[in-house]
């Protein structure tokens, strides 16, 4: 087995990346159906905007419920091992809703339940992948190969919402699950076909037990706390994944009773594509910024723009002025997301990267997102759909006052 530090210089000459960024991509692939196809399962069969939020909401409950234990198993456990057999898991769980669909027996709480399981599953496989990057590649590396996995994903995030637009026509939702639960099994052959470690040393590390869990746990949110940068990048990610998850949240029905294109077909599938050509520009963009300019400097440029493009989004009434609209917010949305990524997996020691990026995705995606979107099924049905979807986007501009008005102006200067 080879040292990291002997890898290949350039990331595509390095087939254990090649491997980890296939195996990443593959299960983008296969989520990117499931976050289009589960919440047309339930619009379909309930007809209720605040029960389609829910899927939303079973995204980022599992970061707060279990968050931060994963995040410290994680930094103990072989996070290969973790990943596959997380991968593995949520397989059987995304299975299981087109085989009772299949049967004639499945049901609104099984679909609810499966996508629980497969989150939940994900929060440990995400505490284990925020480690397994740096390790792999190098610290060095770190904004590229997060660039590298950003930019195909854009891709993906823009043909297959579309691809997914078009047959969900002629296929039933439940059937298209089929896909992910494929994806997760093609994730964990190419991870575990990787052969370098991803794991540090951990012959130091002190014995396994709930009271020591406990304290590790603890290590890491005082490091996420007393970080200024890591801090205030936490905060920005959390303002901005509840505006995000309140668009989200409300997507489905926006399509159908604002914009008037229904839940399937072309038009429905480039709306949501949209956000792929976002992420396109974002990837290739992100490089060439942080070659010139400190994560926290990117960061406050672009979080004020996204702020602004989603409010316009949410203002639309024309599914072409929405569409164009969704491609400069998905820029830079993530661009921010990128770069407050990246900059913890550069300052975070390596024993912690685990509970202090599961700590911060607790609190910017998991009390974000999920808090959105529950505000945003909350509201819809007492302000309207039209009125939730300004407000709620509307969150992303104090993300950007509290950005401008913190400790990461200082940390912008630095380099």
């Amino acid at each position: 087995m080879s040292d990291p530090v002997t890898a290949p210089t350039r990331l595509r000459d390095d087939r254990d990346f090649v491997r980890y960024w296939g195996a990443r991509q593959v299960s983008v692939m296969g989520s990117l159906v499931t976050a289009v196809v589960m919440p047309v399962l339930i619009y379909r069969v309930s007809a209720s905007p605040a029960l389609t939020a829910l899927t939303t909401v079973l995204e980022g409950l599992p970061y707060v419920l279990f968050g931060l234990f994963a995040g410290a198993l994680a930094d103990r456990l072989d996070r290969k091992r973790l990943m596959v057999r997380t991968d593995l898991v949520c397989a059987a769980a995304i299975a299981s809703v087109p085989i009772a669909y299949e049967a004639g027996v499945l049901t609104i709480p099984h679909v609810l339940g499966a996508a629980f399981v497969s989150q939940a599953m994900f929060t440990l496989f995400d505490g284990a992948a925020f480690g397994a990057l740096p390790t792999l590649v190098g610290r060095d590396r770190i904004g590229e190969a997060n660039a590298a996995i950003w930019g195909f994903g854009g891709v993906l995030d823009l043909s297959v919402p579309m691809a997914v637009g078009i047959a969900l026509a002629v296929v039933h939702p439940a059937d298209l699950l089929l896909i992910d639960s494929f994806s997760f099994v093609a994730s964990a052959v190419l991870l575990g076909s990787i052969r370098r470690p991803m794991t540090g040393d951990r012959s130091r590390a002190p014995a396994f037990s709930a009271r020591q869990i406990r304290a590790d746990v603890g290590e890491g949110l005082r490091f996420l706390w007393a970080h200024t940068g890591v801090r205030a990048m936490t905060v920005i990610g959390m303002l901005q994944s509840m505006a995000g998850a309140g668009f989200m949240a409300l997507a489905v029905p926006y399509a159908d009773r604002l914009l008037h294109i229904g839940t399937s077909g072309l038009r429905f599938g480039m709306l949501f594509a949209a956000w792929g050509i976002g992420g396109i520009i974002a990837a290739a963009l992100t490089p060439r910024l942080l070659r010139k300019r400190s994560t926290a400097w990117v960061t406050l440029a672009f979080i004020p723009a996204s702020a602004a493009a989603g409010v316009a989004v949410a203002l639309s009434r024309h599914w072409m002025l929405a569409t164009s609209l969704m491609i400069a917010w998905g820029v830079a949305y993530q661009v921010v997301i990128i770069n407050a990524l990246t900059y913890r997996q550069q300052v975070t020691p390596e024993h912690l990267l685990g509970r202090v990026n599961t700590a911060g995705r607790m609190l910017s995606y998991g009390v974000g997102w999920t808090g959105g979107a529950l505000a945003a099924g909350a509201l819809v049905g007492w302000l309207g759909l039209a009125s939730t979807l300004v407000l709620m986007v509307a969150i992303g501009g104090l993300a950007a006052a509290y950005g401008w008005g913190s400790s990461l102006r200082g940390v912008a200067s630095e380099r």
